[in-house]
């Protein structure tokens, strides 16, 4: 379940450093200021990232 969230959030966090970075270039226009786009963008990465680093997800129940 953490691995799925964490893969969830490391693809929204690419999307958005992508999304970010194009608009604060000028390459595209999404209708909004891109550096909230881009930080949160960086944000969703890196604990995406971090999540898939550090947690183990594990399906045993411990009695």
């Amino acid at each position: 379940m953490i691995r799925i969230l964490a893969l969830i959030l490391t693809i929204a966090g690419m999307i958005g450093l992508i999304m970010g970075v194009l608009g604060i270039f000028g390459s595209t226009e999404t209708g909004v200021n891109p550096w909230p786009v881009a930080i949160l963008g960086g944000v969703f990465f890196l604990s995406g990232v971090s999540m898939l680093k550090y947690r183990k997800d594990s399906t045993d129940v411990k009695e």
